[in-house]
């Protein structure tokens, strides 16, 4: 039979937000890896694992998550992540890789399955979603992502804050992930493209030390990394108007 690699959605931190199918499929799962940093701390897809299934059914495998510069070192950590995939699946033959959020959005899951599909051919890939951090913050904050025809943009803000401010200006809601080291940056596309006032960010969602504030108050220093922040579409308050 071919092995199956489940990568499966875990949502942004709260571990009330893992869907029922999700839970089953790491159940289900001979073994359930989790990434986590080379620094080794427990990251939020295995503190969230831990509530459904039992640690000594977890697999730890170092990701180089945190490297946006050194090219050479974040594809050798790649590698030896599949390599520890592809072993664990010859052995056990079904595998679940837990990620926050949902494994199609912004995954480390899309490099491993393609990682693992190149050592192990045959490798059956499945996904189970998961609710996103964007979805969370909207629950939380109020803030309606789209109505009608409004589009809706999904900005990294890895890629730059120039990327985040031509989104700005176009007409729907707009989402920032990974903005944290920009904060000020991200502050200042919102002021010079009017969408300061509406606009909310949040972190650590659904966890200690949650925090959601008004985009306005976003602090002179760096936030956590994995904040998100959604600036609504302009609206006229008209009920429909969208439509």
């Amino acid at each position: 039979m071919s092995s199956r690699l489940i990568g499966v959605g875990v949502g942004p931190g709260d571990p009330e937000l893992v869907t029922v199918k999700g839970v089953n499929a790491l159940r289900a799962a001979d073994v359930v890896v989790v990434p986590v940093m080379d620094t080794l701390e427990r990251g939020r897809a295995e503190a969230t694992v831990l509530h459904y299934v039992p640690e000594e059914k977890v697999v730890r495998v170092v990701f180089a998550l945190n490297e946006r510069s050194d090219h050479a070192r974040r594809e050798a950590a790649w590698d030896a992540a599949g390599e520890r995939v592809a072993g664990l699946l010859e052995r056990h033959g079904a595998v679940a890789f837990a990620t926050i959020g949902d494994p199609n959005v912004y995954s480390t899951f899309t490099y491993l399955a393609q990682t693992v599909q190149d050592l192990v051919p045959g490798t059956v890939v499945e996904t189970v979603p998961g609710i996103t951090a964007m979805q969370d913050l909207a629950a939380r904050s109020g803030a309606v992502l789209t109505e009608g025809t409004e589009p809706l943009t999904l900005v990294p803000v890895t890629a730059g804050s120039a990327v985040l401010k031509d989104a700005l200006g176009g007409p729907g809601t707009v989402v920032a992930y990974k903005f944290g080291r920009q904060a000020q940056e991200v502050a200042r596309a919102l002021r010079e493209t009017g969408r300061l006032d509406d606009a909310v960010w949040g972190s650590a969602l659904g966890l200690p030390g949650e925090s959601i504030r008004p985009a306005a108050d976003l602090e002179d220093g760096p936030l956590p990394y994995l904040s998100t922040l959604i600036a609504p579409a302009r609206r006229d308050g008209t009920r429909g108007g969208k439509l």
